[in-house]
């Protein structure tokens, strides 16, 4: 029987990169032309696989609206093969709900046009969440196709007992943490092993004996997967021809066009028994760790931080809220989430996201983040206005000022809210605006405090007043400009139950309580019940767990040093030796000091090199590999400032920190170090729908000084008495290094990297940064989890919002639904485009399985998949290790 080879054209099409997006979109419109015109002239080309990304299409039609019969013809009759994502993202920097949403939006775009590709497609994701298998079954899809992440070593050498990312064959099995598996397809010799075939014999024999022999080191049957096909590659429009020439050159081979369909069905037939099984998320462990790519997590940092604001918004705030309004209004208005969606997942593709582009393609990115966010801004607000226009506020005094507060995470929580309660207004119309202001401003103030329903004092801070301008845009009339009087009120929030809200009211008068203030000793003791904090005489904390009696010491020490490498990949000068902040001096002031909340600011000024030197740029132009590099530190210090504003609630154990710069020095990396004392081989992070294993200590095959990783919310060490998590908000980069978890706050670099030079200054971050992270202790082992969750929930604000003195169809207190699980984290509440069913969505964050409780009065529930698609087999009470789940609310009838 004939070896098979199955040439598969496509063209990697990475939206923007090394151009800005206008650029590659123009080529992409060209290379779209060319296809459907070759698809009408050449009836031997069977078909060109689209990416895997349906964002093409509509990136195309937007040029060439006429094109659109054309493009359904070729779907039609299977020469354009398409989907079945949205886009092709880089997964571990997006969230777990962004990973999904591109799965669900990418298969609803596909079926409008057609059948999509049955392939999980990862060909260039730097590095592959280790629940894909999980995901992609959950997604009707039972293969999946990658770059990275594996090393293959072909047939004749043997798999070491401790290379567990390495494969013989370029087919294996894969296994996500719950025991789910699929089959994978490595890219062995890259998507690209069969671009640009030469038609000439002569050329064609010499590229044949060189392409046949790489594929078939790797490959486990007599089945040949060559990709025609690169980054923005042209379509070869004489593949055919290419392919008559490689049939008679080779006889004993039978080449043909094809498509994954049909290369994935016969490859899958001729498996051999000893394939291998690769376990987990695939980060490249078994190299020599300089192209892992991780240290795009740390490339343009604002990025980050931009995309989890939006995700948060649009995941915990704006869907919920909308859910929730549903059940009054009957309205969920999924085009506008949709749209918001799909803007913010145009930033989620691996060269966009990752922050390895040029400036100008990051540009374009904020107002995609900007736009999102504001779409989401919009349904929430609009899903709070409908709910508080109709909730019933009678149980307060006629002359309070009611507010209600919103808890839309999927835990309970604790905590501060903040709302601005107004407490008088002159419109425009009664006065010219600076009379207005004059008039609000002389009111005598007035002493507050805020109640319960029932008329119990709540702990609160109320602000002295202020008069500032505002309008309102009412639904069936003109803008109404007015002059406001207001406070800001900060109030305690005590076991509020997730997906719920409550009602409280400022009333006037003294609350006339005791208090016990939490900042002491002029700012350097911040204490409550649970932990005090101390601030040394070198600047650092200490934290004392009065739980676990734990102390920890040389806490939040920043360290800068050099990064002479690029974008994609950090690299510290020979030599360089790193800045700390213990070594210079410190001021502290006192922020706020209440009996609810405490705020110090430590400031800490370094002397830092404002750059490298002169040589590092003679060594880019040059395209002189980072590894190489003889450049140091520039030895011109400059002062380089670092504020810290560290916040304790009278109610948390956590400690919270919001560190602000004004960046004015290229070059280098900024982390803040936190010594644990823990001695353990493995840690735990934050990753997609699981918190995952990690080792702390690098295989033996590993070059690279440092070892950098992704997290999203928190990232954790443990022994079997005691923990510490280190949470965060859009800081996706932290190393572990012996027992301190160093967290990446910036990192300022000149250049994209990869295959040429190409200058990014404003890679170098110059400006005002502001990161917020926080640190919390806990005991024995199982009690990590409410850390965890506590990490989670803190990227999620309360919401608030004044109301109006009145009687109402809407409790003033009610929780939606009720979760309880000690390890469930929820990822989403929503409504399901089909029918506006209510779905909620989560995952179990532990190994071991946990007792799930979900309920909602008046409905039963149904399990769905991740296309949110009914599923046969009933809900069980049980969530297993990492299972990632979801369920649908069924109306009891």
């Amino acid at each position: 029987m004939k070896k098979k080879v199955y040439i598969v054209s496509h063209s990697h099409w990475d939206r923007e990169w090394y151009m800005p997006y206008e650029q590659h979109h123009m080529r992409l419109v060209e290379l779209m032309d060319d296809l459907l015109e070759l698809f009408e002239t050449d009836p031997s080309f069977k078909s060109f696989h689209l990416d895997g990304q349906t964002i093409i299409l509509d990136d195309y039609l937007q040029v060439r609206p006429e094109k659109r019969a054309a493009v359904q013809r070729a779907i039609d009759e299977g020469k354009l093969q398409i989907g079945p994502f949205y886009i092709l993202q880089d997964d571990f920097l997006i969230s777990s709900e962004s990973n999904t949403r591109n799965m669900l939006i990418g298969m609803e775009e596909s079926k409008k046009w057609g059948t999509p590709v049955a392939l999980g497609y990862f060909p260039d994701t730097f590095g592959n969440m280790g629940q894909t298998p999980q995901m992609m079954l959950q997604a009707g899809l039972e293969s999946a196709a990658y770059g990275r992440g594996v090393k293959p070593i072909g047939f004749d050498n043997e798999v070491l007992a401790d290379d567990h990312f390495t494969s013989q064959y370029s087919e294996m099995l894969w296994e996500g943490p719950d025991g789910s598996k699929i089959f994978g397809l490595l890219f062995a010799n890259w998507y690209s092993n069969g671009n640009e075939i030469p038609v000439d014999e002569e050329e064609a024999k010499a590229f044949w004996d060189q392409k046949l022999a790489d594929v078939e080191k790797f490959g486990s049957t007599n089945h040949y997967l060559m990709m025609n096909g690169v980054d923005h590659q042209p379509v070869q429009k004489d593949v055919t021809e290419a392919i008559r020439t490689a049939n008679r050159l080779f006889p004993e081979y039978e080449f043909i066009h094809a498509g994954f369909t049909e290369y994935l069905e016969a490859v899958q037939k001729n498996l051999p028994e000893d394939i291998g099984t690769i376990t987990g998320e695939l980060t490249s462990q078994e190299t020599d760790g300089w192209y892992t790519l991780a240290n795009t997590a740390s490339s343009r940092v604002y990025l980050k931080q931009w995309n989890t604001r939006v995700s948060r918004q649009l995941e915990n705030i704006s869907e919920p809220l909308a859910s929730m309004a549903y059940e009054l209004t009957g309205h969920y208005d999924h085009d506008m989430l949709d749209y918001a969606w799909k803007t913010l997942m145009q930033n989620h593709p691996h060269d966009s996201i990752c922050g390895c582009s040029l400036d100008e393609v990051h540009r374009e990115m904020m107002p995609r983040f900007e736009k999102a966010n504001e779409v989401g801004k919009y349904v929430a607000e609009e899903a709070v206005r409908r709910m508080t226009e109709a909730m019933d506020t009678s149980a307060f005094p006629e002359d309070s000022k009611p507010f209600v507060i919103f808890n839309t995470a999927g835990m309970k929580r604790s905590g501060i809210a903040t709302v601005e309660i107004e407490l008088e207004r002159k419109t425009f119309k009664e006065g010219l605006p600076a009379k207005l202001y004059q008039e609000l401003k002389e009111r005598p103030s007035k002493s507050y405090h805020v109640v319960d329903p029932s008329g119990k004092v709540v702990n609160a801070v109320i602000s002295t007043e202020e008069v500032l301008f505002d309008y309102d845009l009412p639904k069936d009339a003109f803008r109404i400009p007015h002059m406001k009087r207001f406070v800001t009120v900060t109030v305690e929030i005590s076991d509020m139950t997730e997906f719920s809200w409550e009602t409280l009211a400022l009333v006037e008068g003294d609350a006339r309580t005791e208090k016990e203030y939490l900042v002491s000793n002029d700012g350097r003791i911040l204490e409550n019940e649970a932990v005090k904090v101390t601030i040394n005489e070198k600047g650092s904390l200490t934290l004392l767990d009065k739980e676990t009696g734990k102390a920890l010491e040389n806490l939040l020490v920043f360290e800068d040093v050099g990064d002479i490498a690029n974008e994609y990949i950090f690299k510290q000068p020979e030599g360089d030796q790193a800045i700390l902040s213990t070594d210079f001096p410190h001021a502290i002031e006192v922020i706020e000091n209440t009996d609810i909340i405490g705020k110090i600011c430590l400031t800490h000024t370094l002397e830092v090199p404002k750059s490298a030197d002169e040589r590092l740029e003679e060594e880019q132009k040059a395209v002189i590999d980072f590894r190489y590099r003889k450049a140091q530190r520039s030895k011109e210090l400059v002062p380089f400032t670092i504020r810290t504003v560290i916040t304790l609630d009278r109610m948390n154990k956590h400690v919270g920190f919001e560190t602000t710069i004004d960046n004015q020095v290229k070059d280098h990396r900024l982390r803040a170090l936190f010594p644990t004392n823990i001695q353990t081989d493995t840690h735990e992070a934050d990753s997609i729908y699981e918190a995952v294993t990690r080792p702390n200590k690098v295989s033996s095959h590993w070059e690279n000084p440092t070892n950098a990783q992704h997290q999203h919310a928190f990232v954790n060490l443990h022994d079997e008495a005691f923990g510490v998590t280190v949470s965060n908000f859009g800081l996706n980069e932290y190393e572990i290094i012996d027992d301190t978890i160093a967290l990446t706050l910036l990192r300022c670099t000149g250049e994209l990297g990869d295959w040429g030079w190409f200058p990014t200054p404003e890679a170098q971050c110059l400006g005002q940064h502001t990161f917020n992270y926080s640190i919390e202790c806990h005991g024995t082992p199982e009690t990590r989890f409410e850390t965890y969750r506590h990490a989670q929930s803190l990227q999620v604000p309360f919401v608030t919002e004044q109301l109006a003195h009145q009687t109402g169809t809407v409790a003033a207190a009610n929780q939606f639904l009720s979760v309880e699980g000690a390890t469930f984290a929820a990822t989403a509440l929503k409504r399901r485009k089909s029918d506006n069913q209510l779905v909620l969505r989560g995952y179990n964050l532990a190994a071991d399985p946990v007792d799930v409780t979900v309920a909602k009065d008046g409905f039963t529930l149904q399990l769905l998949n991740l296309l949110e698609e009914p599923q046969e087999q009933k809900i069980s009470e049980q969530l297993q290790p990492y299972e990632i789940r979801t369920v649908g609310f069924e109306e009891e009838k």
